[in-house]
């Protein structure tokens, strides 16, 4: 990193300012400055998703447009899944890979929005890499992205944006909110319903009012993590990352082998072949004191593996870990986690920690 990056300030979402106005804390994350809770609180944020409706700004994620007549093949080449699995009109999780190790550099959502025209959505800091891989054009700064989330997000979104609230779950449309147009996808990242909607940065403060006095609770960045751990959702940079494969992560469904070719394939098919040597598993801990990411995992004792991301669970009242792990241990397993000297008594359970709606 030289010089100029490190004074480099932090970028600012184009609803910075209705932020501010609603109180929130403000905290750098990715480089850019991003609200990590309001009044209310992060478990407060967390319950209104996990009951009712929250809205979150993702701005901060990045969006890479990709388009012409051979947009697809670049996609399939690039990406692990198969978007001939899909249409125009659907969206797709999806990796991009390290070519050698095929260890996951950024995993992805891509919005097919129309035959030759797609939205790729890296994580914050991973735009420039996945725009290096698969060409296309930055849009990141000319749009805001509202994740409106929660069991109760599209029936609240109904009377403010009627179109996006009609969107289905993994599907993308184009929609038009008081004459401007956005692009929505079902899409969303705590285990509830929910839509993505992605606005023009011009118009980006008076949806997300208007969104807002519908009664929809503005949420930060500390309930999404919370929400996106209860159900299971790996995060880039800790169940993701450099030596770490989609097989290891348990998302080998968003690996499609039959295709010829994609960046990473000769790897994953020699790993798949002799099998994993770690598997990300959920740890349900006892009473309210949180694990936290990189403390070991004992049992009978001995460290068996890491802790790669830990909190307190605002629906369950208790603590809760993913972890890479032996493969073979098996669900029900008790065992503990070393919090600064002190074992943590838990046990392996299914994922997700609180099922989906």
């Amino acid at each position: 990193m030289d010089a100029d990056q490190i004074d480099q300030p932090n970028e600012l979402s184009p609803l910075d300012a209705a932020h501010r106005r609603l109180g929130a804390k403000v905290v750098p994350f990715g480089g850019w400055e991003m609200p990590l809770s309001y009044e209310a609180g992060t478990i407060d944020e967390h319950l209104a998703c996990r009951n009712d409706a929250v809205v979150f700004d993702v701005s901060h994620l990045g969006t890479v447009r990709v388009e012409g007549a051979d947009a697809d093949e670049r996609l399939q080449w690039a990406l692990t899944n198969d978007l001939a699995k899909v249409s125009p009109g659907r969206a797709q999780y999806t990796h991009l890979l390290d070519e050698v190790d095929g260890s996951v550099l950024d995993d992805i959502i891509v919005w097919w929005i129309d035959d030759e025209v797609f939205d790729v959505m890296p994580n914050a800091s991973n735009t420039d890499r996945v725009r290096a891989a698969i060409g296309g054009t930055e849009t990141t700064h000319g749009r805001a992205v509202l994740a409106v989330q929660g069991p109760k997000a599209l029936d609240r979104l109904a009377p403010v944006f009627p179109d996006a609230a009609a969107v289905g779950r993994f599907r993308v449309a184009r929609c038009t909110w008081e004459g401007v147009e956005c692009t929505v996808a079902g899409t969303g990242y705590t285990g509830e319903r929910g839509v993505e909607i992605a606005v023009p940065a011009a118009a980006a403060d008076d949806l997300w009012t208007a969104i807002v006095a519908a009664g929809i609770t503005p949420a930060g960045l500390g309930a999404r993590d919370t929400l996106r751990l209860e159900a299971g959702l790996p995060l880039h940079g800790h169940e993701l990352g450099a030596g770490i494969t989609p097989l290891q992560a348990g998302l080998g469904w968003v690996v499609a082998f039959g295709k010829d070719e994609f960046r990473g394939r000769e790897a994953l098919i020699a790993e798949r072949d002799r099998g994993v040597a770690r598997l990300l598993k959920g740890i349900a801990t006892e009473g309210r004191r949180p694990p936290r990411a990189d403390c070991s995992v004992l049992v009978d004792g001995v460290a068996v593996g890491v802790v790669t991301s830990g909190n307190f669970s605002p629906v369950l009242e208790h603590g809760i870990a993913l972890a890479f792990l032996p493969p073979d241990l098996a669900t029900g397993t008790e065992v503990a986690i070393d919090v600064r000297g002190s074992a943590l008594p838990g046990r392996i359970v299914d994922l997700p920690f609180v099922a989906k709606h």
